[in-house]
């Protein structure tokens, strides 16, 4: 009987340590989002009225702590004050930009494209930067060039009417810079988006345009296709197991680290030290996860994030499924086990006894 009590305790000092303290510290690393959202509209609502409401709170805070401060801590206070004062406005100013921004694309959202008319467009005004391999556009100049031109590669269009939303296609045409959440890069002005907006367009042109986009892109496309259209321009795969033995980045290391500030991470084995669920959620807004990253939505639909990550796995954690499957026989044997080694003790003590 001793014993069994002795087991009982353990198992609950165990379950307090893992459901307690293991979950705790996974919130102080990764705190908790909102899921990924693929309508754009309504997630860069919610996420602006969330960030204006904790710079309020923030605020207030301060404020509260200025009221109790002496004399040696309040001039900290009220720089620490006059700080959350501006992150306030710069969330305010944020939300109204945001929500004007996607009020402005509706028209070219709902709109009915033309193809013939979004060709010549796209023609006229893409292809001196972007390739597009399946309509015989080739790169007009090497990937090493082009990252040191522009800070980074620009993507092939082939497939970009397949992976991506059309909201987010008519966004990013127009002002990518607000399309893919990183103003807050820009705003010294001593840089520059590589990609001008086309705001200038009409609502009609930007719809043909993406009509055009949608028409050539490919009916299915395998999940390794779909990685690497959407994140090989930024992201070396040097140490997953997959039969190309590396996939390095399509823009020089060099270029795309002093564009994004640092080199991207390799994501050969992200997939098990991040996860799936977090890794959709920084893929579809980076800023909810990592305020302040460089890293631009990417603008996938729900589809394509799924083939991305299905990739990440299918490469960097090959052994999932196997692993998952001995789980269940592991706990079966340390049951029987446990039973076997308390039936044999109870015998070895009945003989001492």
């Amino acid at each position: 009987m001793r014993e069994l009590k002795i087991l009982a305790v353990v198992v609950v000092l165990t379950l307090v340590m893992y459901w307690g303290v293991e979950p705790f510290a996974h919130s102080q690393m990764h705190p908790s989002v909102s899921n990924a959202n693929f309508n754009f509209v309504e997630a860069d609502a919610q996420t602006s009225k969330e960030n204006v409401e904790k710079a309020i709170t923030n605020l207030d805070d301060a404020k509260k702590a200025l009221e109790k401060a002496n004399d040696e801590t309040k001039s900290n206070l009220e720089k620490a004050v006059k700080a959350a004062e501006a992150e306030l406005k710069k969330a305010q100013d944020f939300e109204k930009a945001i929500n004007e921004f996607w009020a402005s694309n509706q028209e070219a959202i709902n709109a009915k494209g033309n193809v013939e008319n979004g060709e010549a467009l796209v023609n006229a005004n893409c292809t001196a930067c972007h390739s597009i391999e399946s309509k015989g556009f080739a790169q007009v100049m090497d990937n090493a060039t082009l990252s040191s031109a522009y800070g980074v590669t620009p993507p092939d269009l082939s497939s970009s009417g397949k992976i991506y939303t059309k909201e987010f296609l008519v966004a990013f045409i127009k002002d990518p810079v607000l399309a893919s959440k990183v103003s807050h890069k820009f705003e010294d002005g001593s840089t520059a988006h590589p990609m001008p907006g086309y705001g200038w367009m009409s609502s009609q042109e930007i719809a043909d345009m993406v009509e055009y986009l949608q028409a050539i892109a490919p009916k299915e496309m395998t999940n390794k296709e779909v990685y690497v259209d959407a994140c090989q321009r930024c992201h070396d795969l040097q140490y997953a197991d997959m039969k190309d033995k590396t996939m390095l980045s399509f823009t020089n290391h060099d270029d795309i680290a002093k564009y994004m500030g640092k080199l991207p991470p390799d994501l050969s084995q992200h997939i098990i030290s991040r996860g799936p669920d977090y890794i959709g959620k920084l893929v579809n807004d980076p800023q909810k996860l990592l305020e302040g990253t460089a890293m631009p939505r990417v603008g996938l639909n729900q589809e394509s994030q799924e083939q991305v990550i299905a990739y990440l796995e299918e490469i960097g954690d090959a052994k999932k499924d196997e692993r998952e499957e001995l789980g269940p026989r592991f706990i079966v044997y340390a049951i029987i086990f446990a039973i076997v080694a308390f039936l044999w003790k109870g015998v070895k003590w009945r003989d001492i006894h």
